[in-house]
C-alpha cells in the first residue's frame, strides 16, 4: 500500500506546484481624480469570484490565474475600467474617474429612484452647485430661477428669512400652497427648506406634475420637493468653505427730505391760517433723515466644514455649519449651528443597506421690529430723535427720552407713527430654536430572490423653541400698552412640533430579456403622527419671577395620516414605459364619512429617438414623448386640526346673556362642516424632451393644465343652520393651464474653454371656475387683501372667471394734462353716484410669464457665472404711496404731522385721502421686471504649493440689479407693497479648501 500511497502523493505535490507556480500576482494603488486614495475598491479577477478590496491607503494585492488575467476595478459612482495582469498600468497610481453621466442618469423618486430614460412624469432633478451661489443662507436660494414652473419669491431684508415656493401656480385659495418637502425620505413639517444647512445637500428633484406627485396622495396638489443630502465614499476629504459677507439696502422708500416737507407745507399750510398755524406749530426744528437711522451696513460669514469617506463597506459623513448675519435693520442678527452626520454600512455582501442620517440646528434669531421700515417712511422729518431740554440735553423722564407724538393726556397719540429708532432700541423680539430631522431606513435584498428588496424607513422631525418679547418700561411702546401703561409687558412663548414617520414597502425589479421587458412593482405602507404643543404666559416687566401672569394659554394637537401606495414601471424594448400609481390616504383631520381617499396616476413615455426610424438621425441624441394623468390632494387646510367636530367659544363681555339683573358668558356654537375634506387637484400633462448634438442643446416642453375641486370657501348659509351665517366648506373649482420650456446649451466645450447656459420660461394662467354650490348672479366672491391703514377695506377679490387675488378697484379719472383727478372716477353703473358697485376687476399680482436664465463661461482655472430670473405681466399695489400721496395725509388736524411718498409731485392730490382714492386702479402698476441674482468671479486653486490640497477662491455680488418701470420699493412681491423690509445688495468673498 505504501507503495501505491508514495508515488499518488508526489503526484499530487507536482500537480499543485505547478498551479502554484502558474499564479501571477498584481500590487498596485488607486486614487481618484483628486489624486487621494480610494478606499473600498473593488479589485477583481474577471469572470471569477477571486476580489479583494483596496486599503486605507488605496493599496491592493491579488493573485490571478495567469498574466493574462484580466483584472477589473470597480466602486459605484466610477468608471469600471479592466487591464492585463501583466499591464504596466499597475507600475504607477491607477486613476478612476467618476462616471457623471451614470450620476446624472440617476433621478430620486418618492419611495425609490429611477433613471432619466425611464421616467415618465414630470420631474426635475437639479445638483446643488456650490460654484455661483455666494451665500446660501436657505436651500430655496439654490433653487432661484432654475426650474421652469418654480416660482420663488424672496423674503424680505430680515437675515435668515426663507422665500414663498409655488409650483405650477398653486392649487388652493385659502388652504396652503406650499410644496411638500421631503429630504432623504422623511415628508417635513413647514419651513422643511430650513431644515438643512444648503452645503449638506446633493440634489433637489421637483415632481411638478401629478403623475410624479400622486404618490404622496393628500399632499401632493403643490408639488413635492425631494432634497437628498450628500452621503461619503472613496477616501477621507476633508471639506472647508468659508464665506464673509457686506450687506446693503440697494433703494430705499422715496419719500420727502426734510427740505421739501416743509416746502410742502409752506405752500399747502400758510402761515396765517388756523390750520397753517397749528401744522406749523408741529413742526421741529432737525432734519432727520429717519431711514438712515434706521439702516446700517450688515455684515456676516458662513463657515462649514465636512469630512467624509469610506471605511471597508462604509461610507460616512459629518458636517459642522455656523452662520452668523447681521441685518440691514439695526438689531437684527441671525445666528444659526448645524450638524450632520452620515453613514451607510452594507452588510451580507451588500444585500442589506443601511441609511443612518441625522441633521440638528440651534438657531438664535434677534427679530428686529420690521414696523420700524414704515415708521421711518411716515414720521415727521423735521423732528429730533431725542426729546431735549433747553439747554439740549436729552429729556428722559417720559418715553425714555424718545421723541414721541403724543395726545392731550401726555400719552403716545396711537394714530401717529412710532419712533422708529425707539422701535429697534426700546423693544425687544428673541427666540431660540432647535431642530432635528434624522431617520434610519434600512434595505434588504432577498438572498433567495435578490430582485425583490424590502424597505424600513423610521424617521422624526422634532422642532422645539422659546420666545421672548416686550418692551422696555417707560419706552414709548410701554405708554402705549392699556394694560401695562409705562410698565411695559414681557411676554414668553414655547413650542413643540414633532413629526414621526413610519414607511415600508416591497420593491420587485425584474429584467424579462425573452421578451424585452422590465418591470419594477413596488407595494407600500406609511404612517406620520403630528403633535404640537404651545404655551404662553404674559407679565408686566416689573414683575419678580415668582409673580403670577397676567395671563396665560395653552395647547396641544396632533392628527394622523395613514397611508397604503403602490407603483408599478413597464419598460417595453426600451422604448416605451408605462407608469402607474396609487395612493389611499386616510386624515384623522376629516370625519369618519370623508377621511379616506384614493389619489391614481397614469403615465407614459416614447423613446422616439431608439426608434429604427431615427437610427441614422446623427444630430439628434434626444427625443422622448411623455403623457401623465393623475390626481394629488391637499390636507393641509389652514384650519385647526379637527374641523369637522363642533367647537364652542366663551362668549365676551359685548355678547351675555341676562338673567334678572345679572349677566353671564355662554358658550357659542362655531360654524362648521362635519363633511369637510381635502381639496384635490387633477392634472394632464403633455412633455417632450429633446437634445442635438450629443447634447450640446438640450431641453424639454412641457404643457400641462391642472383642475382643483372641492376648494375650501367661506360662503352664506340660511339663518339658523349652523348659529351662523358663514361657513368653511369644499365648494369651489380653480383651474390652472401653461406652458414650460426649458433649455441647456453648450456653446463652447474644449480643453481650456467651457461654457454652459441655462435658460427656463414658464406661461401660467390661473382662473376660479366655481364658489358657489349654484350658480348665483349675487355673489361677489371673496375679499382679500386689506388696504393699509384702513379698517375693513380690501383691493382684491376672488371670483368666478377671474384669476385668484385679481384687484377690485375704481376707474381713475384724468385730466387733460394726463394727471390724475383726486376723488373722481367713472361711474361704471351710470347710476349717478360713486359707490362700490363701481368698482371694476382689474389685472393681477401673479405674472403671465416667469423666466430664469444662468450661465457659466470657464477658462481653465477661471470662472465666471451668473444668475437671473424675470417676471412678465406682474402688477402690484402700490399700497404705501396709495396710503401716503395726498397733501391731507401731512396734517389731518389729529396733533401730528407725517411725511409724504414723492409720488404727490405727480399727483398734486390735496383734499381728504378717501378709501376709494386709496383703492383705484391708479395705484395699481405695471411690476414686471428683470433681476439680475447674482454675479459671481472665481479661481480654481488645483494645488496649493505643491500639496495635495485644492480650493477655490471667489467673489460673488447678490441683488446686483432690478430693471422695472415699477415705481414703489421691490417688484417682487404677492400684490400689494406696504413698506416691506427692502432686500439688500451682498458682496461675498468666498474661500473653499479640499483636503
Amino acid at each position: 500500500m505504501t507503495k501505491r500511497i508514495l508515488p499518488m502523493f508526489c503526484m499530487l505535490l507536482m500537480c499543485v506546484c505547478s498551479f502554484a507556480q502558474s499564479k501571477y500576482t498584481v500590487k498596485g494603488t488607486v486614487i481618484d481624480s483628486q489624486r487621494q486614495p480610494m478606499i473600498g475598491v473593488t479589485v477583481a479577477e474577471k469572470g471569477t469570484n477571486n476580489a479583494t478590496l483596496t486599503d486605507l491607503d488605496g493599496n491592493f494585492t491579488l493573485s490571478v490565474a495567469s498574466a493574462k488575467s484580466e483584472v477589473e476595478l470597480s466602486f459605484m459612482g466610477y468608471i469600471t475600467v479592466s487591464y492585463s495582469a501583466d499591464n504596466s498600468v499597475w507600475q504607477q497610481p491607477v486613476i478612476m474617474a467618476e462616471d457623471v453621466k451614470a450620476l446624472e442618469s440617476v433621478v430620486v423618486i418618492g419611495y425609490g429612484t429611477t433613471t432619466k430614460r425611464d421616467a415618465t412624469g414630470s420631474v426635475v432633478a437639479i445638483k446643488s452647485d456650490i460654484k455661483d451661489r455666494g451665500q446660501a443662507t436657505n436651500a430655496s436660494d439654490l433653487l432661484l430661477g432654475k426650474v421652469p414652473g418654480v416660482q420663488i419669491t424672496p423674503g424680505d431684508g430680515a437675515p435668515g428669512n426663507t422665500g414663498t415656493i409655488r409650483i405650477r401656480g398653486g392649487a388652493s385659495l385659502s388652504a396652503s400652497n406650499d410644496p411638500l418637502v421631503v429630504v432623504d425620505g422623511v415628508p417635513v413639517e413647514s419651513g422643511g427648506l430650513g431644515v438643512v444647512n444648503p452645503n449638506d445637500i446633493a440634489t433637489f428633484t421637483i415632481l411638478k406634475d401629478a403623475s410624479a406627485a400622486a404618490i404622496y396622495g393628500s399632499r401632493g396638489s403643490n408639488g413635492v420637493i425631494i432634497i437628498t443630502t450628500k452621503k461619503g465614499s472613496g477616501a477621507f476629504r476633508l471639506n472647508y468653505n468659508s464665506t464673509y459677507s457686506m450687506a446693503q439696502n440697494s433703494r430705499l422708500v422715496q419719500n420727502l427730505s426734510a427740505a421739501e416737507y416743509k416746502s410742502i407745507l409752506d405752500q399747502y399750510y400758510p402761515v396765517g391760517t388756523p390750520i397753517g398755524d397749528e401744522a406749523h406749530s408741529l413742526m421741529g426744528k432737525s432734519a432727520t433723515n429717519w431711514q438712515e437711522q434706521i439702516f446700517r451696513p450688515a455684515f456676516g460669514t458662513n463657515q462649514y466644514l465636512s469630512g467624509s469617506g469610506m471605511v471597508k463597506n462604509m461610507g460616512y459623513r459629518v458636517g459642522l455649519g455656523y452662520d452668523n448675519e447681521n441685518g440691514t435693520l439695526k438689531t437684527s442678527n441671525f445666528e444659526r449651528f448645524t450638524a450632520s452626520a452620515a453613514i451607510a454600512p452594507k452588510f451580507f455582501d451588500n444585500h442589506l443597506s443601511v441609511d443612518l442620517n441625522a441633521k440638528y440646528s440651534s438657531t438664535k434669531n434677534t427679530n428686529a421690529d420690521a414696523g420700524a421700515v414704515g415708521s421711518a417712511s411716515f414720521f415727521d422729518p423735521t423732528q429730533d430723535i431725542w426729546i431735549r431740554r433747553p439747554d439740549g440735553s436729552i429729556n428722559t423722564d417720559k418715553f425714555n427720552g424718545y421723541y414721541t407724538w403724543v395726545n392731550s393726556s401726555n400719552n403716545p397719540n396711537i394714530l401717529a407713527a412710532t419712533n422708529p429708532v425707539a422701535l429697534l432700541e426700546q423693544v425687544w423680539n428673541k427666540n431660540n430654536s432647535t431642530r432635528f430631522l434624522g431617520n434610519a431606513q434600512i434595505d434588504y435584498k432577498m438572498h433567495f430572490l435578490p430582485e425583490l428588496r424590502a424597505n424600513l424607513n423610521v424617521g422624526m422631525d422634532l422642532n422645539t423653541g422659546n420666545g421672548n418679547n416686550g418692551a422696555l418700561q417707560n419706552s414709548p411702546q410701554a405708554w402705549r400698552d392699556n394694560d401695562f401703561m409705562g410698565i411695559g409687558r414681557n411676554n414668553n412663548n414655547q413650542w413643540l412640533n414633532r413629526n414621526s414617520l413610519l414607511d415600508f414597502y416591497l420593491n420587485y425589479n425584474k429584467e424579462l430579456s425573452s421578451i424585452r421587458s422590465r418591470i419594477d412593482a413596488m407595494v407600500g405602507y406609511s404612517w406620520q403622527h403630528f403633535y404640537s404643543q404651545n404655551s404662553s404666559q404674559t407679565y408686566g416687566n416689573n414683575a419678580d419671577k415668582n409673580a403670577k401672569p397676567f395671563s396665560e394659554n395653552s395647547f396641544a394637537t396632533e392628527n394622523y395620516l395613514v397611508s397604503f401606495f403602490g407603483r408599478l414601471n413597464y419598460v417595453f424594448n426600451e422604448k416605451y414605459s408605462l407608469t402607474g400609481t396609487v395612493r389611499y390616504d386616510g386624515s384623522s383631520r376629516f370625519s369618519p364619512n370623508t377621511r379616506w381617499g384614493l389619489f391614481p396616476s397614469m403615465a407614459f413615455a416614447w423613446d422616439i429617438k431608439g426608434e429604427n426610424f431615427l437610427k441614422s438621425a446623427q444630430d439628434l441624441s434626444t427625443l422622448k414623448l411623455r403623457l401623465g394623468y393623475g390626481t394629488t390632494g391637499q390636507q393641509d387646510l389652514g384650519l385647526n386640526d379637527y374641523p369637522y367636530i363642533a367647537r364652542y367659544n366663551m362668549s365676551n363681555e359685548f355678547s351675555m346673556y341676562q338673567f334678572g339683573d345679572k349677566f353671564y358668558n355662554v358658550l357659542k356654537p362655531n360654524a362648521y362642516d362635519e363633511n369637510i375634506k381635502w381639496e384635490e387637484t387633477t392634472t394632464y400633462n403633455v412633455a417632450l424632451d429633446f437634445g442635438l448634438w450629443d447634447d450640446r442643446l438640450s431641453g424639454s416642453i412641457d404643457l400641462y393644465y391642472k383642475e382643483t375641486k372641492d376648494l375650501l370657501n367661506t360662503i352664506p348659509v340660511p339663518a339658523g343652520a349652523n348659529f351662523s351665517n358663514m361657513i368653511v366648506t369644499n365648494i369651489g373649482n380653480l383651474n390652472n393651464r401653461g406652458i414650460e420650456i426649458s433649455l441647456n446649451i453648450i456653446p463652447v466645450k474644449s480643453e481650456d474653454w467651457n461654457w454652459t447656459i441655462g435658460l427656463n420660461a414658464t406661461f401660467n394662467s390661473t382662473k376660479i371656475t366655481k364658489l358657489t354650490a349654484n350658480a348665483d348672479p349675487n355673489y361677489l366672491g371673496v375679499t382679500t387683501g386689506n388696504v393699509p391703514g384702513s379698517t375693513g377695506a380690501y383691493s382684491q377679490l376672488h371670483t368666478v372667471g377671474y384669476a385668484p387675488n385679481t384687484f377690485y378697484v375704481f376707474q381713475q379719472v384724468y385730466g387733460a394734462d394726463g394727471k390724475p383727478l383726486q376723488n373722481t372716477f367713472v361711474d361704471r353703473n351710470g347710476d349717478g353716484v360713486i359707490t362700490d358697485a363701481d368698482r371694476y376687476l382689474h389685472r393681477k399680482p401673479a405674472p403671465d410669464a416667469y423666466f430664469g436664465l444662468s450661465s457659466q463661461l470657464s477658462y481653465k482655472n477661471w470662472y465666471f457665472a451668473f444668475n437671473a430670473h424675470a417676471n412678465v405681466g406682474n402688477y402690484m399695489y402700490n399700497a404705501y404711496a396709495a396710503n401716503n400721496s395726498t397733501i391731507y395725509s401731512a396734517y389731518g388736524g389729529q396733533g401730528f404731522l407725517t411725511n409724504l411718498d414723492k409720488t404727490i409731485f405727480r399727483t398734486g392730490f390735496t383734499n381728504s385721502n378717501t378709501i376709494n382714492q386709496r383703492i383705484s386702479d391708479y395705484w395699481i402698476e405695471n411690476a414686471s421686471f428683470f433681476r439680475m441674482d447674482n454675479l459671481t468671479l472665481g479661481y480654481e486653486i488645483p494645488k496649493f504649493f505643491g500639496s495635495k490640497m485644492s480650493g477655490r477662491l471667489s467673489f460673488t455680488a447678490q441683488n446686483v440689479f432690478v430693471i422695472t418701470d415699477y415705481q414703489g420699493l421691490d417688484p417682487e412681491g404677492w400684490g400689494i407693497d406696504n413698506v416691506m423690509w427692502p432686500r439688500p445688495r451682498t458682496f461675498v468673498l468666498g474661500l473653499t479648501l479640499n483636503f
